[in-house]
């Protein structure tokens, strides 16, 4: 019988030596077809030259994605990088979240982000379980600890710098979170954000609340800004927002004109997210974790700027990553 290598833990990953100021990390979504699918694999290759930590790959609603999420997710492993699988509660029963986690564990993929996850179609529909199944991210968590075949599982969840959107207010939040945390979670990744102060005041009274298991490590997730119109539709179905003097700095650089002035904007954000970069680096976060849309370039940029990466584009010679 084939052994199965084993994938280095996330949480594992945040304390080894890395080649930048701090380790980073990408997100990746199950390409549509095959054009979408090469540039997957290329950026694959070439975050995996730039050092990343570890790379995500996210897991469509109601399992729209599932069959892609993990013939992906297992090819990436084998690049080799830590490679992180998303895992969501809709339209799942109990048994059919076993098996997809016993097909996990069967090709050594033991990294697993647990959500809830969004009604398919509208994200901000209401929240109904599947018969059958789990209402609760924590649930998820103790199924996973129970299961034999897992017991090499490190599970990271979602964490929201503004608080869920569902919950009642911070405090509810707040107690969600723990609540996942002290299941047997090791770590989280936020939601995109845009105001450090969000991220610090999360990882303040997560801390307070519990000084034990809220002071486990909590990923910023980043997403450098491309599109002035893309960031706002991101944000919205996030239940998030985009802070007012952002919007004026990327509603000057558009001019009126968001089509013609896309490089004016694209610089804007990137220069905006080297900024919140540079501040959480300071700060202490363990990680920097991109959700690169399957792209490398931007993320690349702020690298750069961040002293952890060659330049992108020509003129640059073998500083040029792919």
């Amino acid at each position: 019988m084939a052994t199965i290598r084993r994938q280095v833990a996330v949480s594992e990953s945040l304390k080894l030596t890395t080649p930048g100021r701090v380790p980073f990390s990408v997100e990746f979504m199950p390409p549509r077809d095959d054009a979408a699918e090469q540039r997957l694999w290329g950026a694959a290759e070439a975050f995996h030259d730039l050092g990343v930590s570890f790379v995500s790959v996210t897991y469509g609603a109601g399992g729209s994605t599932r069959e892609r999420t993990l013939r992906v997710a297992e090819q990436l492993a084998t690049k080799p990088l830590t490679t992180l699988v998303h895992m969501t509660l809709v339209n799942h029963t109990v048994d059919e979240i076993k098996e997809l986690i016993r097909n996990f564990a069967s090709v050594g993929l033991t990294n697993l982000l647990a959500l809830r996850g969004d009604p398919p179609g509208d994200p901000n529909a209401e929240w109904i379980p599947t018969e059958g199944g789990l209402l609760y991210t924590s649930e998820l968590i103790e199924l996973v600890k129970s299961m034999p075949e897992c017991e090499d599982f490190d599970i990271g969840i979602a964490s929201f710098p503004e608080g869920h959107y569902r919950a009642a207010d911070l405090e509810a939040d707040t107690t969600y979170t723990l609540k996942k945390l002290r299941a047997g979670a090791e770590y989280s990744i936020t939601q995109m954000f845009f105001d450090i102060e969000h991220y610090l005041r999360l990882r303040d009274r997560l801390a307070a609340a519990d000084p034990e298991y809220g002071t486990k490590p909590i990923i910023p997730g980043l997403m450098p800004i491309t599109s002035l119109r893309g960031v706002r539709r991101q944000m919205e179905l996030a239940g998030a927002s985009l802070p007012a003097s952002l919007e004026k700095r990327l509603l000057a650089a558009a001019a009126g004109d968001e089509v013609k002035n896309k490089a004016a904007i694209r610089e804007v954000g990137i220069e905006v997210t080297t900024e919140m970069a540079e501040r959480l680096i300071a700060e202490g976060a363990p990680d920097l974790h991109f959700m690169t849309m399957n792209n490398v370039r931007a993320t690349q940029e702020v690298l750069h700027n961040l002293g952890m990466a060659p330049a992108w584009g020509p003129g640059y010679g073998h500083d040029m990553v792919r």
